[in-house]
This record gives structure tokens, sequence and C-alpha cells, in this order.
């Protein structure tokens, strides 16, 4: 049923609790929005398979706690996976000051070391911002990370997260070519140089 799936491709969702994590990821796998939702109790998981410059991928999606009592999951979360979305709330200043934790335990934890990394600034539908784009844009920059605003709750930004995630992921060929290399598989050519379309220069590509 999955012969035209180039690959499968294990994605994680962190950052701090409250910041939209679990949104995001309804927002892109179902296109839904509750703003009742309860704090994820360990781990969420999710597949959703998405086509990207005519390559499809099949993405597992893993979205964390942020509370610390369950932290103690957190070494099989990062194990084998080729790409990270870091998420803070551009509301709560606090959530953006701990980026730096979040990145530090993915380099404890993480098996690879070219993980894509994208860094979202969530919630810019609200009004009471405190972390500015351009704070976040100069974070994104220093740690090589792809960067977007979003808001879960109009959509803005959610899809083109995941599609610039994978896309990256994708011409990285060392990241998926091992588990993928049997399948004869064959990547429809890209005109050189030619960045993520769908985000209309919203993106940092790094």
């Amino acid at each position: 049923m999955d012969e035209d799936v180039l690959t499968t491709l294990k994605i994680l969702i962190i950052g701090e609790s409250g910041v939209g994590k679990s949104s995001l990821l309804l927002r892109f796998t179902d296109d839904t929005f509750d703003p009742e939702l309860a704090a994820t109790i360990g781990v969420d998981f999710k597949v959703k398979t998405i086509s990207v410059d005519g390559n499809k991928a099949k993405l597992a999606i893993w979205d964390t706690a942020g509370q610390e009592r369950f932290r103690t999951l957190t070494p099989s979360y990062y194990r084998g996976a080729q790409g990270v979305i870091l998420v803070y709330d551009v509301t709560r200043r606090d959530t953006f000051v701990k980026l730096d934790n979040w990145l530090n335990e993915l380099e404890t934890y993480c098996t690879r070391n070219d993980i894509v990394k994208m860094l979202v600034g969530n919630k810019i539908d609200k009004e009471n911002r405190e972390v500015d784009r351009n704070e976040g844009l100069k974070f994104a920059r220093k740690h090589s990370m792809l960067f977007i605003e979003a808001s879960a709750k109009t959509c803005d930004g959610v899809q083109c997260a995941f599609e610039e995630l994978v896309e990256k992921i994708i011409q990285t060929p060392g990241l998926w070519e091992s588990e993928s290399q049997n399948k004869g598989v064959k990547l429809s050519n890209r005109e050189e140089g030619h960045g993520g379309s769908a985000c209309g220069g919203y993106c940092s590509m790094l």
C-alpha cells in the first residue's frame, strides 16, 4: 500500500508545557483546534503522510509532555528521530528562555548529530506578545534551526512548519537513505537554489 512512500520519518515536538505542542499536531494531522485541550500525559503519537516536492513521506509524529514528571521517558523519544519541532509561546517569555534546556536535552539524547531542527513561535493570534519575531529568528540562526511563527488556532504557518522540516530532511539523504535504499527510490529533481516556496519568505532557510 505504501509503495510510493519515499520514507518514514520520526518527528518530535518538544517544548515547555502549555506552549501548544498538541494543538499544533492536531491542527496539522486533523485540521482541528480545541481550546480546552488537556495537557499531554506521557506521549501522544500520530501518523500522517504528506507530499513534498513530489516525494511522499510518512511522518510518525511524537508529541511529548512538557512537565518534569514525565522526563524519565525522554531517551526513547529521541532515539532515531530525523526531525524535531521546538515550540515556544510568543506570549510567555519563560517558554522562550527555557529553549536552551530543550536543546541541551536534544543533544544529550539524540542519536543523530545531523537531525533537522525547526523552531516554532506559537500563538501569534494573541495580542499580549512577549517575544519579538526577530528574537526567535536570531535564536534559530544561532543554533542552525529553521524558523517560523505560527498559530494552531488560526492555522497560520502550521502546514508550512511541517513541510519545511520534511523538505530539509529529504535534502539531507544521510538522515533517511539507509532505511530506504532497498526500495529503489528516486528523488524528484529539484531546481538548485530553490528555497521553500510555501512560506513566502516566512522561514529562515539555513
